[in-house]
């Protein structure tokens, strides 16, 4: 271990769902010399134990040497954990989790989603606890156990939980030194991360860039340049991107439309040849998040008199797709990841 790792603000980072991206980022900070542990499928750890993660990037193999276990206890002695589980596993996950944490745990939610930091927050309570939102820029895919393939970006924006409120983190300097020692400990990995007072905003807007892609790559099963080439599907995008501006609005989120379109409108011409993790989800015949992409536009408008006729009908029809593919409908060949 490195002197700089001696000299780090975490001991032991412990990263939970250890998929592709948790894979990824534990990898990176393995390399600098910073003891990990990965908790994930036991195949996962099983290859990793015997062959280190097998680290593909930038045209290069590399092993990483860390640990890697199926059992979540490992979190007992963790001071930062990367929670990167599926949405849909959130609440009971935490649940579990939480009352094996140390007090001092800070918890950094590397998720899809808005509402995955507030339900962590539930059960993560401790009085020196802390959850970090975080929005997450990486491609990545996991083609078997052990193995993790990186194709692109793998950088964060990190911030408070509640945004800019009197009472919240952003308020309190203590916390707001441990975001900067948190973005500090990823920089020294090779991981940029920018700390944002409005992080929770970003997180919308990132899932306004889900919104308008997931949901039809995947029932297209079509990448990105291809999705966009046809008129009527841009105009849907543009429908579902009004939408979800709408619902953050009365959110209290700032998500300016013209912005929105801007980002949006980046994203396939960054990315032709991608396909969503919705879309590789549903190809493999795994369940998809679109409960907490398009359905949570479609629920939270719902609550807040929003009409969202086009992700509802995006949410109903991924659902439906996924009801077939669980009868017995043939998967696809996996594809790349990005999140």
């Amino acid at each position: 271990m490195s002197h700089a790792a001696n000299n780090a603000p975490f001991r032991h980072t412990v990263v939970v769902g250890a998929g592709a991206v948790g894979s990824f980022f534990g990898a990176m900070l393995a390399r600098a010399g910073h003891r990990v542990t990965l908790v994930g499928r036991a195949a996962h750890a099983e290859a990793i134990t015997r062959d280190g993660l097998q680290l593909h990037s930038g045209g290069r193999v590399e092993a990483v040497r860390l640990a890697a276990t199926s059992a979540l206890a490992a979190v007992g002695d963790a001071d930062l954990v990367l929670f990167c589980v599926k949405s849909t596993d959130t609440d009971a996950l935490a649940r579990t989790m939480a009352p094996l944490l140390r007090d001092d745990a800070l918890v950094l939610s590397l998720q899809n989603g808005v509402a995955n930091p507030q339900m962590l927050a539930t059960h993560v309570r401790g009085a020196g606890q802390m959850v970090v939102p975080a929005v997450v820029y990486v491609a990545t895919a996991m083609p078997g156990p052990g193995v993790v393939q990186h194709f692109g970006r793998g950088d964060l924006v990190v911030g408070p939980l509640t945004g800019t409120d009197a009472d919240s983190d952003a308020a309190d300097p203590a916390r707001a030194a441990r975001l900067q020692a948190l973005a500090a400990f990823f920089a020294g990995a090779g991981v940029p991360v920018r700390v944002s007072p409005t992080v929770m905003d970003e997180l919308w807007s990132k899932l306004m860039v889900n919104c308008a892609y997931n949901a039809i790559s995947a029932l297209a099963q079509v990448p990105y340049g291809r999705l966009v080439e046809l008129p009527e599907i841009r105009e849907l995008q543009r429908a579902v991107v009004r939408e979800v501006v709408a619902v953050a609005g009365a959110e209290g989120r700032r998500m300016p439309l013209a912005d929105a379109m801007a980002a949006m409108e980046r994203i396939a011409p960054a990315m032709p040849a991608q396909f969503s993790s919705t879309a590789q989800d549903l190809a493999r015949g795994k369940p998809t998040e679109i409960d907490h992409l398009n359905g949570h536009v479609a629920r939270r408008g719902a609550e807040l008199g929003i009409a969202t006729p086009v992700n509802q009908a995006l949410h109903a029809l991924v659902k439906l797709a996924e009801a077939a593919r669980a009868a017995g409908s043939p998967a696809n060949a996996a594809k790349t990841k990005a999140t």
